[in-house]
């Protein structure tokens, strides 16, 4: 691995890193959690990206998140109190230090420095705050041994000539602490060498720094001279607070700050040789640590064996290499297919059945690689918490959110491709959707508004909502405008939930005034191409004065699909197996009219000749099926000659001259060597229910240009 690719890999870490300390800190903030909860996921995160920065050298970064990761020490030891407005700050500095990282991998990136110099100012606060008198009198009272570090030095004959010199290590540790005291020993031999030393040195400490910064101080002389550090007694109130995440004795004490790194790897190699002795008992042995330290950190362990959860592993694989096995396995799919017509007609039934189990196990490999791309649609529900707690304070606005269904899992393409939709509606609702407080209580509404994000599953499709109670859209205001810019004429009839589409239209804005976060008419159009690119549909439930419902539906996935094939005429169609109901024979005898629509067991079924739709061939036979389709509460007929079984359809995408055709989503190679085309199903049921309804209202249909 070359320098690039570990940094894109450090870049790529941080950035997971600063997702997780942003949603501990707006947990906290919002009351979901308490700082006892995240401290130690903050911290560590902080921690980390400064650790992974410094070996880059990276030192902006580590400057800026050292002086971070101290606030959260003294946090993390319960000498501050993370307050709101400790949190605020650090979601200030997460955001710093996001732009920092960013930057490192995209020059145009703008780091704004002079917010970096404020916030440094902002921690150094909660660093060096100034002392009450009685914390004085207080801190004056407590014993030097109970809260002094214990170093004893015994340095080799060949310090100086290595160029070191006891008495700047000295002044260094004068620079992090106080020296209570300093002892000094020597014993000069017979055959004294001026050149040589021979220097002891007993010391007592008292610092806020942890063991391995005292350690960093006599790191150039470790291996010619013993320097034994022995933590004071406050650090057994400290191990109380160590996140018990490690299972070993050893890595707690480092964690919890009374042993090394270095210690430990030294104990280690020891017990190697003296296998019968632990490594509590050496580490007391070696002079590294106290037993009465050794002890509690056993009894903490013991204590919380039975809450630790079961281990698991991950994995991370770059999204290319996923991709990669995913077209593979589709085109294994359509091999598989393939060679099944061809052994259709060998009517070989031992052969037919063997590959029935091939093609059984190869549902099951294309249903555990789509499972790896599937992830929970939470990761962008969390990157809106921080937008509405921003956008929300910008505006003077006091907003809840309220979030259902994180767990919902969808491709992640589709995630990643959902964030800029999602961000854009929640921006809008904030902003021209829930009312200021005033007048939210002048209308008799509660003063603090609600969002609400939701995802649930139904009908073989992820459903998302985004749902505010604020001010709904004005109906009428939005045909005015939509008249102002010629959309449509003044004598247009349109029904209500026409006239909430317009909103899509590029540069339609009923907004009085144009904002930094909206207004513009840019963006709404945009999130209705964004989500039809995903083989998505949104609709717009709005009640005036009541509150605005965004419902976005979209596949689980782009890449294979389970499907039914069907043919009219010669062509060949695909439709998605979990939106079909059930095939019945169409019987042109059992129309009451001539109307497209049936009477099914008592309930109204529009429906769709697709031979029209497509304008294909007349048919040369009389009979023919109509497949019942549903999606979401909408359902409808699509009238087809042929009904061919199921299928495994991968996915491809149209061509861009294609794109602009409505009812088809895309194209799949048959098992014949045929293309098959994929039928939109939403589109095809919205067309049939709106084309009912206008032959029964003679409204015509906005925009229809089937």
């Amino acid at each position: 691995m070359d320098m690039a690719q570990a940094e894109q890999i450090f870049i790529e870490e941080a950035q997971d890193l600063l997702q997780v300390m942003e949603t501990c800190l707006l947990d906290i903030e919002s009351g979901d959690a308490t700082p006892a909860d995240h401290i130690a996921a903050i911290f560590r995160a902080a921690h980390t990206i400064k650790g992974s920065a410094g070996l880059f050298g990276f030192n902006t970064v580590v400057g800026f998140t050292h002086s971070v990761e101290s606030v959260l020490d003294k946090v993390r030891d319960q000498q501050l109190q993370m307050d709101a407005a400790l949190v605020s700050l650090l979601l200030d500095c997460q955001q710093h230090m996001a732009q920092m990282v960013a930057a490192l991998s995209d020059p145009g990136q703008v780091v704004n420095a002079a917010q970096g110099t404020s916030l440094l100012e902002q921690l150094g606060a909660y660093l060096q705050p100034a002392k009450t008198v009685a914390a004085a009198q207080a801190e004056a009272a407590q014993p030097a041994a109970a809260d002094a570090w214990r170093i004893d030095v015994a340095y080799g004959v060949d310090v100086f000539r290595d160029g070191m010199d006891p008495v700047s290590q000295l002044s260094y540790l004068s620079t992090i602490g106080t020296l209570e005291e300093v002892g000094l020993q020597y014993q000069f031999p017979a055959d004294f060498d001026p050149e040589s030393c021979y220097l002891q040195l007993q010391l007592s400490l008292k610092t806020d720094a942890n063991k391995q910064k005292i350690e960093d101080v006599f790191e150039f002389i470790q291996e010619s001279s013993q320097v034994q550090i022995k933590p004071p007694l406050t650090v057994l109130e400290q191990l109380e607070h160590t996140p018990l995440q490690p299972e070993k004795l050893g890595q707690l004490l480092v964690d919890a700050g009374a042993v090394t790194p270095r210690e430990l790897e030294q104990v280690l190699e020891l017990q190697k040789q003296q296998t019968h002795s632990s490594v509590g008992e050496l580490l007391v042995q070696q002079g590294a640590v106290a037993p009465a330290v050794v002890e509690a950190a056993a009894n903490r362990q013991a204590h919380q064996e039975h809450k630790r959860a079961s281990d698991f592993q991950v994995l991370k694989v770059e999204a290319r290499k996923l991709d990669h096995l995913i077209k593979l396995i589709g085109e294994m799919v359509t091999a598989g297919s393939a060679n099944e017509v061809l052994i259709s007609q060998t009517n070989n039934e031992q052969l037919q059945e063997a590959f029935s189990s091939i093609t059984h196990l190869i549902e099951q490999i294309r249903d555990g690689a789509l499972s790896l791309r599937m992830v929970q649609i939470g990761e962008s529900f969390s990157r809106l918490k921080r937008i509405v707690r921003d956008v929300s304070r910008e505006l003077g606005k006091d907003v809840e959110l309220d979030v259902v269904g994180a767990d919902t899992e969808l491709d992640k393409s589709m995630v990643e491709k959902l964030s800029d939709p999602l961000m854009h509606i929640v921006r809008n609702a904030l902003d021209h959707g829930i009312e200021p407080v005033d007048i939210r209580t002048y209308r008799g509404k509660p003063a603090q508004g609600r969002l609400k994000l939701s995802a649930y599953h139904e009908a073989g499709a992820v459903v998302i909502e985004i749902q505010d109670d604020g001010a709904g859209l004005d109906a009428s205001r939005i045909r005015a405008k939509a008249e102002e810019k010629g959309l449509i004429s003044s004598d247009q009839a349109l029904s209500q939930e026409d006239i909430y589409r317009l909103i899509f239209e590029p540069g339609f804005s009923t907004a009085a005034q144009v904002t930094n976060l909206s207004g513009r008419g840019v963006g709404m159009d945009v999130v209705k191409r964004n989500i039809e690119e995903l083989r998505g549909q949104i609709l717009i439930d709005s009640e005036l004065g009541k509150g605005t419902r965004f419902r976005i539906r979209l596949p689980l996935t782009l890449a294979i699909i389970d499907g039914f094939e069907v043919t009219v005429g010669d062509t060949h169609l695909v439709l998605p197996v979990n939106m079909i109901q059930e095939c019945l024979e169409f019987e042109q005898a059992e129309l009451v009219s001539d109307r497209n629509y049936l009477n099914l067991r008592g309930d109204v079924l529009p429906f769709v000749r697709l031979r029209q739709l497509f304008q294909l061939a007349e048919p040369t036979s009389s009979r023919e099926n109509i497949v019942v389709v549903q999606y979401g509460r909408s359902r409808a007929g699509l009238v087809v000659d042929t009904l061919n079984g199921e299928l495994q359809a991968v996915i491809k995408p149209l061509a861009p001259i294609f794109r602009s055709t409505h009812g088809i989503s895309g194209s799949t190679i048959l098992g014949s060597g045929d293309v098959g085309f994929i039928l939109d199903i939403p589109q095809l049921i919205e067309y049939a229910c709106s084309a009912e309804t206008e032959q029964v209202s003679g409204v015509p249909e906005q925009g229809d240009n089937r």
